[in-house]
């Protein structure tokens, strides 16, 4: 039973980082309809700024966290601006190319400004908790409850802010949000910033527990659609509740066969899901 807990722990803590990076790709993808694939480069590449900082200038981890949400952010907003908005109207295959461009851009610009190698962000983090016989390292604990938080503030400006309302009303109808005023290209603005920015903190995440490498982002950003598929495409719930089944049937099926199949068993519990629910855990029939 303890290691059943335990193995439970591990991924509910991995799923938590899959939520992140979904949510973010839920509410770019389910309001504007833009298959943002660079989406998982840009927390690759976040994850590499807070590696910078705490490897060249001893910055604690949890500060440069800050600062890697702020320049995915950024990061965002520039692609939102100079990439996706000149073919907003444009056929759907324009936004779809144009991200798998952005995919290797950034990630060959990775490979060139900091090398092929895996890294790990360094952490002084290192303490271990024990709750009725699982453990939990300090660094997990901390990340987990900021995943949390961050998932929660979210959800409240979306919810209960007037930009939160006005980027529902564009995600249920574009045309008509213009009509009453809404400034869409704000609305998308600041979409593009709330989700990057999500992606920022889910790379410090995976960059402090497990390594970054160049060519990670493509692999990410398949998870995050996968998640989203699983819980049904616009769902926030449902994002959460894939993210963190993803996490925990990685984990057990790492535990009972090998990580050599760890991204196998997410596609299979995906299949597995769409087989008998077609639109997704929480998705709305003809989503």
């Amino acid at each position: 039973m303890t290691e059943i807990l335990q193995q439970l722990m591990n991924g509910v803590f991995i799923g938590s980082y899959y939520v992140l990076i979904a949510l973010g790709l839920s509410i770019i993808f389910g309001i504007l309809g833009i298959p943002h694939f660079a989406h998982g480069s840009v927390a690759m590449f976040s994850g590499y700024i807070s590696y910078l900082l705490v490897k060249r200038l001893g910055m604690d981890l949890f500060a440069t966290l800050i600062i890697s949400m702020l320049f995915a952010a950024l990061v965002g907003i520039v692609l939102e601006r100079i990439a996706y908005r000149p073919v907003r109207n444009a056929p759907p295959i324009n936004s779809f190319i144009i991200a798998l461009g952005l995919l290797m851009m950034i990630d060959n610009s990775a490979n060139i400004l900091f090398g092929a190698n895996q890294v790990i962000i360094p952490s002084s983090y290192d303490r271990v908790f024990r709750f009725a016989g699982v453990s939990i390292s300090s660094l997990r604990l901390y990340l987990l409850i900021i995943s949390l938080v961050l998932i929660t503030l979210l959800y409240l400006f979306i919810q209960y802010t007037k930009m939160g309302k006005a980027i529902r009303a564009v995600a249920q109808n574009r045309e008509a949000s213009l009509i009453v005023g809404i400034d869409t290209d704000r609305v998308s603005t600041v979409v593009f910033a709330l989700g990057s920015a999500m992606a920022g903190a889910a790379g410090v995440f995976i960059g402090s527990i497990f390594a970054l490498y160049p060519a990670m982002g493509g692999a990410t950003v398949m998870k995050g659609f996968a998640v989203l598929i699983l819980g049904g495409l616009g769902s926030f719930p449902g994002a959460i509740i894939g993210g963190l089944l993803i996490g925990i049937t990685e984990n057990f099926g790492t535990a009972l066969l090998s990580s050599a199949y760890k991204d196998l068993f997410a596609f299979v519990l995906l299949v597995i899901v769409l087989i008998f629910k077609p639109s997704g855990l929480f998705g709305r029939k003809g989503v």
